[in-house]
């Protein structure tokens, strides 16, 4: 894949060197909006009317003109307006109109005065203060001007957005087919949860973690299940992956002493380069194309699978599905105690963020071997420290990650 795997590589080289070669493979089609949650926008979608489409008011209180209230006597009430029913009446000098919040102004409105900010007797209306020239008024296309972008493409429709596009009036959007993913696991000593376990042999886990990641994607899973240590039966998975899915993620069979015939079956079927990232967990990685599908190879170790699938994966299923991908937000905290670190690899220890008495805080969730999943079950960050740090005190400024979509 034209990479250097002499030694160990950068996280970040890594992620580069995939975006570098993605682009998106999916189509777009029209779907009426309730069935577009969870889809990618394929195009900007652009405002087909002012929010708000009329000055109205703010507050619940009077529609004035600045010069009726020069004179400072009270004022008489000529009618009411409410959302959705405007005042249509005459409105002589000397008058203003009880308006309630939403309702569109009445033509020469200069200010809305809150309630609280006037004594009422019967219909006459004093006023305690002086509004400026449009107090309490939404002018028309303040929040979004007709024709502007509202949601570029490459954004993934969510609860949030749902109500924006409703609000416009947006009936249909156009939006990019799910991505679909093929997944397995390799080994022969993996079985499927509920079986019994033999001596020696362990559940398989990792399929269930990147089924539920995909699933937070909104990709399309073709789950094939265990494959064992076999050429032949490596070999139809491969091609049937290959054939039925535009992506395939294993997990196990890429570390160094690993069983040679599957490097040697991707290379036969594709280009993939095999890699030893500088982070921990997850060194061994592979990457490359299929001839149809792209393929990433995860490690075997629950949480090497995890992690490298978050930090690697997921950006590059983002570009594959023309979603925009933003990279998770990262906070200063303080360590409550001391971390084991020794200098060569990027590392993403497991930890549990929290707010202490001077500031952000964040403490180890025990053991950090890649094979102990209850760490990251425990966790609600990673504690990133840098590839050459060595060992951290208590009381240290570390760089945390918050989980974000995929883990929480």
């Amino acid at each position: 894949m034209g990479f250097d795997t002499s030694g160990l590589l950068p996280l970040s080289d890594a992620l580069q060197g995939m975006l570098e070669q993605l682009a998106c493979c999916c189509d777009s089609e029209q779907l009426p909006l309730p069935a577009a949650l969870g889809r990618v926008l394929a195009s900007d979608i652009a405002s087909p009317l002012a929010v708000p489409p009329f000055d109205n008011s703010a507050m619940d209180g009077y529609a004035v003109r600045l010069a009726d209230l020069a004179a400072g006597t009270p004022l008489i009430m000529a009618g009411k307006a409410f959302a959705g029913q405007p005042y249509q009446g005459e409105w002589p000098a000397g008058h203003c109109v009880r308006i309630m919040t939403g309702a569109p102004v009445p033509a020469g409105t200069d200010a809305v005065v809150m309630q609280e900010e006037t004594l009422a007797d019967g219909d006459r209306i004093t006023f305690l203060a002086q509004p400026e020239p449009g107090q309490n008024i939404r002018r028309a296309g303040s929040d979004i001007g007709k024709g502007a972008c509202v949601l570029p493409a490459g954004t993934r429709l969510t609860p949030r957005e749902m109500p924006l596009l409703a609000s416009l009036g947006v009936a249909t959007v156009a939006v990019r087919r799910p991505l679909k993913v093929a997944i397995f696991s390799t080994g022969d000593e993996l079985k499927p949860v509920g079986a019994p376990l033999a001596h020696g042999d362990i559940y398989d886990s990792n399929r269930y973690g990147v089924r539920a990641m995909l699933a937070r994607m909104g990709c399309d899973c073709l789950d094939l299940g265990i494959i064992p240590d076999d050429p032949a039966q490596l070999r139809a998975a491969f091609i049937r992956a290959d054939a039925e899915a535009d992506v395939l993620i294993t997990t196990g069979g890429v570390s160094v002493g690993e069983a040679d015939f599957t490097k040697q079956l991707l290379d036969e079927l594709g280009e993939i380069g095999f890699w030893k990232l500088a982070i921990k967990p997850g060194k061994p990685f592979a990457f490359g194309r299929l001839p149809r599908a792209w393929f990433f190879g995860l490690p075997g170790n629950p949480v090497s699978a995890m992690v490298t699938f978050d930090q690697l994966v997921q950006p590059a299923l983002a570009k594959l599905a023309g979603q925009r991908f933003e990279r998770p937000l990262q906070l200063q905290a303080i360590t409550a105690e001391p971390l084991k670190k020794s200098p060569g690899r990027l590392d993403f220890q497991r930890g549990i963020l929290s707010q202490g008495p001077n500031g952000l805080e964040v403490r180890s969730t025990g053991s950090q071997d890649s094979a102990v999943f209850s760490s990251l079950s425990r966790a609600n960050c990673y504690i990133v420290l840098e590839r050459e740090r060595g060992r951290v005190a208590a009381g240290e400024t570390v760089t945390v990650e918050p989980f974000g979509g995929l883990l929480l």
